[in-house]
């Protein structure tokens, strides 16, 4: 009979044992409260869409109770994320805790042109500030709390959007958030606005992923350093921060920021998620529609990262309150949350020297 000797039989034990530890490891869950908590005014949302083509937007808007009035938020997807299920577990955390979003789809298919999504963005979004002012029914529109945030090429139209609010008569906007922004470099070459056009007292994060391998931190870096006229103390550069500490890993990839839920599905169902993903090497359309969901679940790097960044950006320039949570490389704007077995999630890296 073989027989297992001594130390081996103990190393194989050891190793069992240290697998059976780091496979039980998990991340972080959303917390209960603060900016990225799941402590929310609203149960419910109203979902209209208007618009056709490339002009089409949706709006979105808080109910359980109906608010007296919001704050109005305009969301800008990555190239080919037409359908809001994409990114749908963020909407519907940031309309129930009491903000109206604006969804403009921008692009009609895959062939619509780069150089009509700028346009075609102003257009959905001034449509839609009309018909908030005037159309009875809808919750009460503050525009003198309206913010952009974008994901990807979305990044560059939320810049674009808050540094034309002014010579495109939209109310001004106090806060904006590109996240993993792009692409503006050959052959892409998105055109991105003259950010010297954005007011010193616009609240200002860029950020990027160190994972991300599509458009990397290239464009990130131009929005922070080309809005000049923002000072330092109301903008930030940050680095998502991946982490293997558990199962499963978060990886500050391109597809981080996604957040899937298919009851924001507006009937064209999932594709290869965000076109922009399509041609990298191991995600293409080969890839399994699992693993493809697999990518776009809502993890750590949403509930600390993501979500708690823009949420609390929105609370500094709307209610001048949770600023350390958003700006100024403190410990509450770097926190990640902590993994199971008590080891800390890798901080934000935040710095305002790129």
């Amino acid at each position: 009979m073989f027989r297992v000797p001594a130390a081996l039989g103990l190393t194989l034990v050891l190793f069992s044992l240290s697998v059976v530890s780091f496979q039980s490891v998990t991340p972080p869950a959303q917390p209960q409260s603060g900016p990225g908590g799941k402590q929310y005014l609203h149960s419910s949302v109203i979902k209209n869409r208007y618009g056709q083509g490339a002009h089409e937007y949706w709006i979105f808007e808080p109910d359980s109770p109906k608010p007296r009035s919001a704050p109005v938020i305009v969301f800008l997807h990555g190239w080919g994320g037409m359908n809001p299920l994409y990114y749908g577990a963020w909407l519907d955390h940031l309309v129930k805790r009491g903000n109206i979003v604006v969804y403009p789809r921008y692009q009609q298919n895959l062939l619509t042109g780069i150089s009509e999504f700028t346009p075609n963005t102003l257009h959905a979004v001034k449509d839609a500030v009309s018909r908030l002012k005037t159309e009875p029914g809808h919750v009460t529109a503050d525009f003198t709390k309206f913010a952009t945030v974008g994901h990807s090429l979305g990044g560059i139209l939320a810049a674009n959007v808050a540094a034309m609010a002014s010579e495109s008569g939209l109310p001004r906007v106090s806060a904006v958030m590109a996240v993993e922004p792009g692409i503006t470099e050959s052959p892409i070459n998105v055109p991105l606005a003259d950010l010297k056009r954005l007011p010193a007292e616009t609240l200002l994060l860029a950020v990027a992923g160190d994972q991300d391998t599509l458009v990397r931190d290239y464009d990130a870096k131009r929005i922070y350093y080309e809005s000049t006229r923002v000072p330092e103390k109301n903008k930030d550069f940050i680095m998502l921060v991946s982490d293997s500490h558990g199962r499963p890993a978060l990886q500050a990839s391109h597809r981080a920021p996604t957040a899937y839920d298919e009851s924001y599905d507006n009937g064209e169902g999932v594709g290869g998620g965000p076109a922009e993903t399509m041609n990298r090497v191991g995600d293409g359309p080969q890839t399994s529609r699992r693993a493809r969901l697999d990518t776009m679940m809502v993890n750590a790097l949403d509930f600390y990262g993501t979500w708690k960044l823009f949420d609390a950006l929105c609370d500094a320039a709307f209610y001048s309150k949770n600023r350390e949570y958003a700006l100024g490389n403190t410990p509450q704007q770097r926190f990640m949350g902590v993994w199971s077995d008590g080891v800390p999630v890798k901080e934000l890296q935040v710095t305002d020297k790129p």
